[in-house]
């Protein structure tokens, strides 16, 4: 799957970040590296959505990151 949008660090919890989608939709950020945590920037990311995962942040679905560029 791919997804593109603004990666945002969120202050829940001990923080979580995520990726506000060109979709309208919010993703709970995994995987990728850390040139990726950067607040505000744009990214086309590949991977997959993993909806039934349980997270403690519970800011949306899970996207596992298995490529990205910067946009």
């Amino acid at each position: 799957m791919k997804l593109s949008g603004r990666v945002v660090f969120r202050d829940v919890e001990t923080g979580v970040w995520v990726l506000e989608g060109d979709d309208g939709k919010t993703y709970q950020l995994a995987g990728g590296d850390r040139k990726i945590k950067k607040d505000g920037q744009r990214i086309e990311a590949e991977g997959r959505v993993d909806t039934d995962m349980l997270t403690t942040a519970m800011v949306g679905p899970v996207f596992h990151v298995s490529s990205y560029r910067f946009v």
